[in-house]
């Protein structure tokens, strides 16, 4: 989804040049997240400009060229024709890069287009009037909108985009014109604005009338702020200030808007306490230079600081004279009363292409380390034990629940689905696997005794993370298992589990699939490992995860032939079946989806007990299946199948076992080594990562950045 990322130095001298390019690398740390258009608002020159917008549809290599344009030191005459092509883009001409600042605020976003289409009027920053009075970036949706729109045109604000922000920034100024004698701090006209939204946001505010002062908020999109300054920080917190009797509010009596806007009252004056902010009092009391830096997501700060404090929904964070301070929306919420500044784990390699091509490219090859990650220190293959430090207070009341349901979207839907037989033969409790939009959608019931497990990458997942939130208000005990340390998912949850993936940059999830699996079947192991009777299979299974490691790495070392096959046999085709049985149904499905998303093929995951029941009618010489044939109990099944599909003219490709000699030379084989039947899955997607990655080169597709997609869905 969208990107924000926001940048404040406090008497440090920086010239815009280096803010510019402070902006947009932000910004190219989060183009994995998807976008289609870009823009930065910086300092202006004077108050009548106190904001510069460059806005541009396309990458952000776009919006650096647009910038480049008018600089000031560049040819005089490229700049005007290029400010006079690009008029919507930006609100100046000639921009004058050497000029430097002690203390700035400046802003940033990567547009993932919602209401109304890429354009450089529609891109963010969004500005209340003209004279840029307020200026603003969202990530997310505003749902009431429309309501705030024709009130404020009532009033007499025009609007000029098609977009939800820009009824926020115009809201923004509508508050601020109806205060009475302009007494409201930032903070207070922000809270003020934010309880007129409906929806999921995150904001970062700037306004002409508090210079050198930014806003952040944010209700249900992640948000995070980064802090960097050469001492050491006194306390590892900032404290929360909750809001008091003196800052009430009243609603306006407008009977033409309906009341429908809360306009501040009293006499309410800044309550801020230097207390607030102990983490950035210095030794002999003087001011100190310290830079912030806030943003969607720890990538885009990873290579400026380490020390990163996690907004929670309705945390309002007000950076002003080098010092941040953290508002509650509302008080008595049972949060706590400070938030952590925490040390990042990342380093910045983690987030780098290195010799790769591209980021999916580099994320397959990762899966041998990525796997190997997600079980140190958690499974001990010389004693045969796995321990869960995150579920081990949990481990009786998952054991004694009445079922288990798994709740995913997307890809981690599909992990949920290949551990679920794994799950009932090793519990041998009731395994419901969900998909979050719909099991949202039909209310489904929720108990007590159940325990509700929500698997998301990003952690930031709007549907996963309402569903969660749903179940918790339902009693249910909720376990997390996420990639993100420091995510919604992984705080609001009771416990969980960090798959411990490493950084995922490109869109089409891979290495994340092979470490919740991973994740998922240790947490089996673990709740089964008070069962006698299983505990022969306990150890198969924890012998075939020691294997795991180096049978990936075989598996990655076919790509060559893996390539050919794709240009042989499979580039022109429009449609692709891919079909298995039992444990291999979650892989035909997790394929599928990944050819679906990078390769803009259409392909479907069938089961193949299901061959009969109307797939088969697709069947003839033309169609391309993919049969998943690896050794199992199920083998003689899918054979069955095989035959089906082979009567009919069908020309299968054979995803099969090394040691596999029943299987035709007339078919084409993609062979791979065995394990235990639940693990199989782990090795038998990596093919169908790999032809997706190349059938996606082949047709000229940004592999990492598919059409339409975004990393982190924050919305509904």
């Amino acid at each position: 989804m969208c990107g924000i990322f926001a940048y404040c130095s406090y008497l440090c001298e920086k010239d815009r040049r280096h803010i510019c390019e402070v902006l947009c690398n932000g910004l190219a740390r989060l183009e994995y997240r998807g976008y289609d258009s870009a823009g930065i608002g910086i300092d202006g020159d004077s108050p009548d400009s106190p904001t510069i917008l460059f806005k541009q549809v396309g990458k952000v290599a776009s919006l650096r060229k647009l910038i480049s344009q008018h600089a000031s030191d560049a040819d005089q005459s490229s700049n005007e024709a290029a400010a006079s092509d690009a008029k919507e883009a930006t609100n100046v001409g000639i921009v004058d890069m050497g000029k430097t600042f002690i203390t700035q605020t400046s802003m940033a976003h990567t547009r993932w287009a919602t209401h109304g289409q890429p354009s450089p009027l529609n891109c963010h920053p969004h500005t209340s009037d003209k004279t840029n009075e307020f200026s603003l970036v969202h990530n997310g949706i505003i749902t009431n909108y429309k309501e705030i729109k024709l009130v404020l045109e009532k009033r007499g604000y025009t609007f000029h985009t098609d977009t939800d922000t820009e009824a926020v920034a115009v809201l923004c100024k509508y508050i601020y014109d109806s205060q009475p004698n302009k007494r409201l701090n930032f903070t207070d006209l922000i809270k003020a604005v934010i309880k007129e939204l409906e929806g999921s946001f995150a904001f970062v505010f700037k306004s002409q009338h508090f210079p050198d002062e930014i806003v952040a908020a944010r209700r249900g999109s992640p948000l995070l702020v980064g802090v960097k300054t050469d001492r050491k920080l006194k306390v590892d917190f900032v404290d929360v200030e909750l809001p008091t009797a003196d800052t009430t509010e009243k609603l306006s009596n407008d009977t033409e808007n309906g009341g429908l806007l809360t306009v501040p009252g009293g006499n309410a004056e800044p309550k801020l306490r230097r207390s607030q902010s102990r983490a950035f009092l210095s030794e002999d009391g003087l001011p100190q230079p310290i830079e912030f830096f806030v943003a969607s997501d720890a990538s885009a700060v990873i290579e400026h600081t380490k020390r990163v404090l996690y907004l929670e929904d309705d945390d309002i964070a007000h950076i002003s004279e080098g010092e941040l301070h953290i508002h509650r929306l509302r008080k008595d919420d049972g949060l706590s009363s400070v938030r952590a500044i925490e040390t990042l784990e990342i380093e910045l390699a983690e987030i780098m292409k290195g010799q790769f091509d591209h980021f999916m490219q580099k994320e397959i090859y990762e899966q041998p380390e990525s796997v190997v990650n997600t079980m140190r220190g958690r499974i001990n293959f010389d004693s045969r034990t796995v321990t869960l430090g995150g579920l081990k207070a949990y481990l009786p009341v998952i054991r004694r629940c009445r079922r288990l349901l798994f709740v995913a979207c997307g890809t981690s839907y599909h992990s949920c689905i290949a551990v679920r037989p794994v799950f009932e033969e090793l519990t041998e409790i009731p395994v419901a696997v969900e998909l979050a939009s719909d099991f949202l959608d039909r209310k489904t019931p929720v108990f007590r005794d159940d325990v509700a497990i929500f698997v998301s990458q990003s952690g930031e997942t709007a549907d996963t993370i309402l569903a969660m939130r749903y179940c918790l208000e339902r009693g249910a005990l909720c376990l997390g298992v996420v990639n993100t340390v420091g995510s919604t998912l992984s705080r609001e949850s009771h416990a969980g589990i960090h798959i411990n993936a490493g950084p995922e940059i490109g869109v089409a999830s891979t290495k994340a699939y092979t470490s919740q699996y991973v994740a998922l079947v240790m947490m089996a192991l673990q709740l089964s490992d008070d069962s006698i009777s299983k505990e022969e299979r306990r150890q198969q299974i924890i012998d075939g995860l020691h294997e795991i490691p180096a049978q990936i790495k075989g598996v990655l070392m076919m790509d060559k032939a893996l390539q050919q096959l794709a240009k042989e046999t499979l580039a022109k085709e429009k449609s692709l079946l891919i079909m298995g049985r039992g444990y291999q149904f979650a892989t035909c499905l997790e394929g599928a989806l990944k050819i679906k998303e990078v390769s803009y093929m259409h392909s479907e995951g069938i089961l193949a007990g299901e061959l009969k029941h109307g797939p088969l009618a697709l069947i003839d010489e033309h169609l391309p299946v993919i049969f998943i044939m690896t050794q199992d109990s199920l083998y003689p099944k899918v054979q069955s199948a095989l035959a089906q599909v082979t009567a009919r003219k069908g020309q299968p490709i054979i995803i099969c076992n090394d040691d596999d000699t029943t299987i035709s030379e007339q078919y084409r084989t993609i062979r791979v080594p065995l394990t235990v039947d639940c693990l199989q899955g782990l090795i038998n997607v990596l093919p169908l990562q790999l032809l997706s990655y190349h059938l996606a080169i082949m047709n000229g597709v940004d592999v990492d950045f598919p059409r339409n997609l975004a990393k982190s869905v924050t919305v509904e």
